[in-house]
């Protein structure tokens, strides 16, 4: 079938809208969907419409744009706390795999890695880091560039500055199981549980990265549960878990993860300003169970 729909200006976008049941002012509305892609901005309104494509009864524009602020505003608080939790983990896992194997060029020798000759992946990951190195202007590169002439690749210390979340995670599935364990066990959970969260973050953050829709999204990248005979905080007594497919798994990872990482940091003050603020809207499809805020992960102190 050939596409043969026509191009339409903001105002004609704001129209179609309005003679479908949207009640706005036009000129409010031609302002947003001139700032704001009308397929970016449809997300929020799906749930707002008919089988026909009208809207159903007294949806306004208003209402739209607050879920779309809400989204956004979510955005920026769920990449803070990824950002604190990437530099913890990279920070530890050089820690550890570097003292372990007492070498700072560990993550460039086969034998200390899972794959034990050079994957696809690890192949791809130093090559990566290689280009980082040569196309990076950080002082600390260049410093080690004309101090150390012959070493083509960076320490892991420094290279670990340059990976991306994606570079981490890579890294971090070809240590060994080990070095995994010891890491994990930074965060009080076991190896595979932070392997599985770090799949998941990493997923997240790449919507975040391109603005895409996380309230109501089903995960497609869904996190582990850890085991309720050896952390019943995650079960007891609000099963933190019920729905590991939507953004309330992801939040309380974070969470948790913040408690050890940052205690003293104000992030669940300032997520649970911003659920204050957009108290209108439901949290069910994001997956908060009912009385979640009992979860002692959820509870309200510092950190």
């Amino acid at each position: 079938m050939q596409y043969k729909k026509p191009s339409l200006t903001f105002e004609q976008q704001a129209d179609q809208l309005i003679s479908r049941g949207l009640i706005a002012d036009r000129d409010l509305l031609t302002s947003i969907l001139g700032s704001v892609n009308y397929y970016r901005l449809s997300t929020y309104w799906y749930p707002f419409r008919n089988p026909d494509n009208t809207f159903k009864p007294d949806i306004t524009i208003e209402k739209i744009w607050r879920r779309y602020t809400f989204d956004r505003q979510l955005r920026l608080i769920v990449l803070d706390a990824i950002e604190r939790i990437e530099i913890a983990v990279k920070t530890k896992m050089t820690e550890i795999f570097t003292t372990h194997h007492q070498d700072a060029f560990v993550y460039l020798n086969p034998s200390c890695l899972r794959s034990k000759n050079k994957s696809d992946e690890i192949n791809k990951l130093q090559n990566t880091l290689r280009d980082a190195a040569e196309k990076s202007h950080e002082e600390f590169v260049k410093h080690f560039k004309q101090k150390y002439l012959e070493h083509n690749d960076l320490p892991l210390w420094m290279a670990s500055e340059l990976m991306t979340f994606g570079n981490m995670l890579i890294l971090y599935q070809e240590l060994e199981k080990h070095i995994q364990v010891k890491v994990a066990k930074c965060f009080d959970i076991p190896g595979p549980v932070l392997n599985s969260w770090l799949r998941s973050l990493n997923y997240v953050r790449n919507i975040c990265a391109h603005h895409g829709r996380l309230r109501d999204r089903e995960l497609a990248i869904k996190p582990f549960i850890p085991e309720k005979r050896i952390q019943p905080e995650w079960y007891e007594p609000v099963d933190v878990f019920g729905k590991t497919n939507r953004m309330f798994s992801i939040l309380t990872i974070l969470r948790y993860l913040l408690r050890i990482i940052a205690p003293k940091s104000c992030w669940q003050e300032r997520f649970l300003d911003l659920l204050n603020r957009y108290k209108e809207l439901p949290w069910e499809p994001m997956g908060f169970p009912k009385d979640w805020q009992e979860c002692p992960i959820w509870k309200n102190q510092q950190g």
